[in-house]
C-alpha cells in the first residue's frame, strides 16, 4: 500500500496512542517489521503555544525511517502549526485526529466530536493541507460515528477526502462506546465502498491477533489495518503479519529468549531516549508487557509496582524471564515449546 510516496509494506501500521507510541516503543515496533509508525496524538493548541512537554513527545524516528506525526484542534491557525512543526522534524505525514473519545478532547469539541461538524472537519483538512508541502499527504482517523444513531462514517471519510484527505482510517466503534463492546467490520467495509478506489483506508478496532488482521482484511476490504492494544508487548505480531503477507510461514509467538532480548532492548531505548520521573514509570509498563499471560505476571506486576528504583525494577524483570527459562528448563521442555500459544509455562493466571 502507498499513500502519496510512502510505501507502507507490510500493511499494518502501529496506532498513534496516548502515552504508549513514544519513540522508545515505536522504535521497538519498526525494528519488529510494523509498515509505518505515528506519533502519540499531540494537542494542537499545545503544540503552537509552545508547550515543552507536547512539543517533547513530537519525535522523529530513529534511522531516517518515515514515520508520521499526529494532531488535534479545531482551530485552524494551531492544526495549521503543528502541522509546520510535524514536516519541520521530519515527518512524512500528518494525520489529524477525529476519533478520540476521551471526555477531556470531547468537552473541547475535538477528537470524535467533530464527526458532528463534518463542514468545520473539512475547514481543518483544507487548513492543514495548505500549511504542508504537496508531498506530506495529510490523513485523517476517525470512528464509525457519534453513536449508533449517528453512525455517519461512510459519509463523513467523503467529506474529509473531498477537502484533501489522501488516506482515511476507520474506527470500527462510536464515540459513546468508547473502548466497550465490539469494533464494526461491517461499518468499515461501508467506508471502504463509499471512497474513491485510489484513497486507501485502514482498518482498526480489536486486532490483537493473525486471525484479527486477516478477519478485518477479508470482511472489509481494507487496504492496511491499523493496530492499537494488540501491540503493546507483542511487536512480535507485525513480523509474522509480515512473514504472511510476504507469503512466508507464520514464525509463531516467541520463546522466552526473545521476549527477553525485547524486554532488554525496550528498557535500553528507555533508559537512552527517555529523561525524568517518566523513566521508572515506563520501565515498570515495559515489565508488565512483556510478562502479560506468563506464570507469575500477577505477582510479578505487583512488585515491579511496588519498587522504587530503576535499577531494581529492571532487575527483578531480568530475574522473572530467567526464573521462567529455568522452570521450563527443569520441566525438560525446548525452547521452541514457548512457541504453543503462549507457551508451556503460560498462564497459571492465580500465581
Amino acid at each position: 500500500m502507498r499513500v502519496g510516496n510512502i510505501p507502507i509494506d507490510p500493511p499494518v501500521i502501529l496506532a498513534p496512542m496516548a502515552a504508549v507510541t513514544d519513540l522508545p516503543f515505536r522504535t521497538v515496533c519498526e525494528e519488529h517489521g510494523v509498515g509505518f509508525t505515528i506519533t502519540e496524538f499531540l494537542s494542537a493548541h499545545a503544540l503552537a503555544a509552545g508547550d515543552k512537554k507536547t512539543s517533547g513527545k513530537m519525535t522523529a524516528s530513529l534511522g531516517g525511517r518515515k514515520f508520521g506525526v499526529q494532531i488535534f484542534g479545531r482551530e485552524e491557525g494551531p492544526m495549521q502549526k503543528a502541522a509546520e512543526m510535524a514536516v519541520s522534524i521530519g515527518a512524512s505525514l500528518v494525520d489529524i485526529n477525529m476519533g478520540c473519545p476521551a471526555k477531556r478532547v470531547v468537552a473541547g469539541e475535538c477528537g470524535s466530536a467533530l464527526m458532528r461538524e463534518p463542514a468545520i472537519a473539512q475547514k481543518l483538512v483544507r487548513a492543514v493541507v495548505a500549511a504542508v508541502p504537496a508531498d506530506v499527504p495529510v490523513t485523517v482517523k476517525h470512528r464509525a460515528g457519534w453513536n449508533d444513531a449517528n453512525r455517519n462514517a461512510p459519509a463523513f471519510a467523503c467529506a474529509m477526502v473531498e477537502a484533501g484527505a489522501r488516506m482515511i482510517t476507520v474506527h470500527g466503534r462510536t464515540r459513546t462506546q468508547g473502548f466497550s463492546g465490539k469494533s464494526d467490520l461491517e461499518i468499515i467495509r461501508l467506508v471502504r465502498e463509499a471512497l474513491p478506489r485510489e484513497i486507501p483506508l485502514v482498518g482498526n478496532g480489536d486486532v490483537v491477533d493473525i486471525a484479527g488482521y486477516q478477519r478485518m482484511r477479508a470482511e472489509t476490504g481494507c487496504d492496511a489495518v491499523m493496530i492499537d492494544r494488540g501491540a503493546m508487548g507483542n511487536p512480535w505480531l507485525f513480523g509474522r503479519i509480515g512473514a504472511l503477507e510476504a507469503g512466508r510461514p507464520d514464525p509463531g509467538p516467541p520463546t522466552l529468549e526473545e521476549r527477553l532480548a525485547v524486554y532488554r532492548s525496550h528498557v535500553k531505548y528507555i533508559l537512552e531516549l527517555k529523561s525524568g520521573p517518566r523513566v521508572l514509570h515506563e520501565i515498570r509498563k515495559a515489565c508488565a508487557w512483556y510478562a502479560r499471560g506468563l506464570f507469575g505476571c500477577n505477582a510479578f506486576r505487583l512488585e515491579v509496582w511496588q519498587t522504587p528504583a530503576i535499577e531494581d525494577v529492571v532487575a527483578l524483570g531480568e530475574r522473572y524471564f530467567g526464573r521462567l527459562i529455568e522452570r521450563r528448563s527443569s520441566l525438560g521442555l525446548a525452547p521452541e515449546a514457548d512457541r504453543v500459544e503462549m507457551n508451556a509455562i503460560v498462564d497459571d493466571a492465580a500465581a
